[in-house]
């Protein structure tokens, strides 16, 4: 259970509701999410491709499309260098097609995990160098890769930096930070201080696609590419910057919310054999995408691959010219997907059962360190111990050289910026406020501990997970009407989050436990009117049994189960929703929380 915080900003909202033609409860949520004057609400409502912000604010944008034209022309050689995630492969993707589509002589390496590691390293600059390559251009990578790209320079090679990560910096005497660049051609980086870019939360697949949009308007006007075919590919590749931008877990906010929008449109229709194919194994086809499909669903497929094999399998899957060979990798992704969710359960408990009978329970920034465990599966179960303990995580795992982590966070504490705080005993490190990922020698791995625990600044409010309730509503004010007025706030994700309500003095009467593995409880409950509803619970039963046991006695949950009835009144926090059975709607109710 969290702390329940109702959100209580002011504003006139029948008014705007009057004004946009929705419901006052819609007015609320989108005053919530901080959503003020009329052109920003028309925007959030109603925005198009068309207010998307210009790729030309981007620093160094129009110098690295002005490069790339020239290498182009000239018929140079261009190595992409993308990253084993998500956000990776959809930006080498999006670079490596417009590259193509103009004539350029393009190739993407993507670093394998375990052996290369993140971004760029000196063996794959001396791989570039021994192939003849003219120009590296890296993407979802690169802005803290300074020794490598210096090394790339001395080889002669010229060097784009596309990125969208923290800018790595030096402490000042006045406690200032200065930042310090790459010595690359070009360095597009919404995140440089002198970046004129109005929104900074865009991931590395949009920061390469408004290059590339940059590019092929160069190459329309040398007449390399007709302006439908550009308009028709710019289409086409919004499907990969919407699901690098849900996949890599970025903000739903302003031109992101944009992005995601209608690029889960374009997944739905894309004639890209990968995406359909990706869609047909994990059965989406023809079906309404959401974040959550993307997040949930086709994402992991694409990181499996990185983490447990190569990314460049998914690469090779988005640029299959034929839907048989596209359909095969998809299967194989999925397999290894299907691996990677057992495989990171068995960790998950490995990890759990260290922090419950160790000293470890006590910290309040946890560091496990699980030697045997996949290196490739440390952040995904680091977010599984996040969800569970709400505190910063950092699973640690052995590696070829010393030992490799990841890490995920809590809204209270940035994380790139405390480890910089202790960078000496790093290899290498990098991120942002709520993830992270590092490498060091093994011996470092208590100091590193013990130096997180002790500055940390984390008091014991910061360590509660906080629920916010948009609006206490009773369930009788819910209508089918008003479940489909939330479209207009999807898609919704991190920095978007799906609306919540809360209702006092709720009676749970009648429940059944559901599902293949028994994890998920159906209830009828009622309200003080005596009207009556279905309730659904998702999360953790045990838990909600304990709560309810606690209360309300072991033979009240054993009424709950058998049909004699409930006589538990509680508060809840819940999202509406419809549910459609063959060709029936019914509401339900999905409790978030609960409370006595």
């Amino acid at each position: 259970m969290g702390k329940w915080m109702v959100s209580a900003k002011k504003a006139d909202f029948n008014e705007i509701a009057k004004r946009f033609h929705i419901d006052p409860v819609i007015a609320r949520i989108i005053r919530n999410r901080d959503v003020v004057g009329e052109e920003e609400i028309e925007k959030f409502l109603h925005a198009t491709t068309e207010d998307l912000y210009d790729p030309a604010l981007l620093k160094d944008a129009e110098k690295a499309a002005e490069i790339l034209v020239r290498k182009t022309e000239e018929k140079k050689r261009i190595r992409v260098i993308g990253d084993y995630d998500i956000d990776g492969v959809c930006a080498a993707y999006i670079l490596k097609v417009c590259l193509e589509v103009c004539g350029g002589l393009a190739d993407v390496v993507i670093p394998n995990r375990i052996a290369d590691g993140y971004g760029l390293n000196g063996r794959l600059v001396e791989e570039a160098a021994r192939d003849g390559i003219d120009t590296l251009l890296t993407c979802d990578n690169g802005i803290a890769a300074a020794p490598q790209i210096a090394a790339a320079k001395a080889f002669g090679m010229t060097v784009i930096v596309t990125d969208h990560h923290e800018v790595p910096y030096e402490a000042g005497e006045d406690g200032s930070r200065i930042q310090t660049l790459p010595p690359a051609d070009a360095v597009v980086d919404p995140k440089q201080e002198d970046c004129p870019y109005p929104y900074k939360g865009i991931c590395g697949a949009v920061v390469a696609y408004k290059v590339m949009s940059l590019y092929l308007d160069r190459m329309c006007r040398a007449g390399a590419v007709t302006e439908e075919a550009k308009a028709a590919l710019m289409q086409e590749l919004l499907a990969f910057a919407g699901f690098a931008t849900v996949g890599d877990v970025m903000e739903l906010t302003d031109e992101n919310r944009i992005l995601v929008k209608y690029g889960l449109k374009q997944i739905e229709q894309s004639q890209n054999p990968g995406l359909r194919a990706l869609l047909a194994v994990n059965e989406l086809t023809d079906k309404k995408l959401t974040g959550y499909h993307v997040g949930f669903i086709l994402g992991p497929c694409l990181n499996a691959t990185g983490r447990l094999d190569t990314a460049a399998r998914a690469l090779a899957m988005f640029s299959a010219a034929e839907q048989a060979e596209a359909l095969s990798i998809a299967g194989e992704l999925k397999a290894l997907n299907d691996s990677r969710k057992e495989m990171t359960r068995r960790g998950t408990e490995q990890a759990m059962e260290m922090i419950e009978n160790s000293p470890l329970k006590d910290d309040h920034v946890l560091v496990v360190f699980l030697p045997d465990c996949h290196e490739s599966l440390a952040g995904i179960i680091a977010g599984r111990i996040r969800e569970r303990y709400y505190r910063p995580v950092f699973v640690l795992t052995r590696a070829q050289e010393g030992v490799k982590g990841s890490g995920r966070s809590v809204e209270a504490y940035h994380m790139y910026d405390k480890m910089s705080e202790c960078r000496e005993l790093y290899t290498r490190y990098g991120g942002h406020k709520m993830a992270a990922g590092l490498s060091m020698p093994e011996e470092n791995v208590e100091a590193f501990r013990s130096f997180l625990n002790a500055h940390s600044g984390l008091q014991k409010e910061d360590l509660t997970e906080v629920v916010h309730i948009d609006v206490p509503m009773p369930m009788s004010y819910v209508t089918t009407g008003l479940i489909r007025q939330f479209s207009l706030l999807e898609p919704f994700g991190n920095g978007n989050p799906r609306p919540v309500f809360a209702q006092k003095e709720v009676r749970v009467c009648r429940g059944r436990i559901l599902g293949k593995n028994r994890n998920v409880g159906k209830y009828i409950v009622s309200d003080g009117a005596g009207h009556e509803y279905d309730m659904m619970y998702f999360g953790d039963l045990e838990s909600w049994h304990a709560f309810l046991a606690a209360h309300f006695g072991e033979d009240a949950v054993r009424r709950l189960y058998d049909g004699s009835g409930g006589e538990m009144i509680i508060s809840v926090v819940y999202y509406p929703d419809i549910n459609v059975f063959r060709g029936s709607e019914q509401l339900q109710m999905i409790m978030e929380d609960y409370s006595a």
